[in-house]
């Protein structure tokens, strides 16, 4: 989800859900702690310099139950943190704390909750690492014809 697209979905709310991938719903006395810009240059496998950009929102629950982040509040956050960052529409990527580490999400929407969406890891340089996209496909009766018959004594 976009920095655009979160800003739409808040305007439309009365309040504001996180649900993580197992369907539990982040306890609705989180704070968002941050809200920024995080710039990541770095070689992949095959040796190309790159670079990702995304707005990075931070959950934290502590055990303050009297104070509930509202959407005209997360707003007024974004709002302060574009001025002073000068955004663009980048990806928000999503950090929220599990039991042993903190974990990155991305972000989607599914009309009453915004939905923490698992992140996953991929090799960028696929042809320079030699992994193949797909596994080949092998007809039955190639693999069939490549196997011995028992009683020839080959296997």
């Amino acid at each position: 989800m976009k920095l655009s697209e979160i800003k739409n979905h808040l305007k439309g709310l009365e309040k504001i859900g996180f649900q993580l991938p197992n369907g539990k719903l982040v306890p609705s006395h989180f704070h968002v702690t941050e809200v920024g810009k995080i710039t990541k240059d770095f070689i992949d496998c095959g040796g190309k310099a790159r670079n990702e950009v995304v707005i990075n929102f931070q959950l934290w629950e502590e055990k303050d139950y009297d104070h509930r982040l509202h959407p005209e509040k997360l707003l007024r956050i974004i709002a302060l943190s574009e001025k002073r960052f000068n955004f663009e529409d980048l990806e928000i990527e999503v950090e929220y704390q599990g039991k042993e580490t903190i974990g990155k999400y991305n972000l989607d929407f599914d009309g009453t909750h915004f939905l923490l969406t698992s992140k996953i890891t991929a090799c960028l340089a696929t042809d320079a690492c030699g992994i193949p996209t797909e596994k080949p496909k092998v007809a039955i009766a190639e693999a069939q014809s490549s196997c011995c018959d028992p009683s020839e004594g080959c296997c």
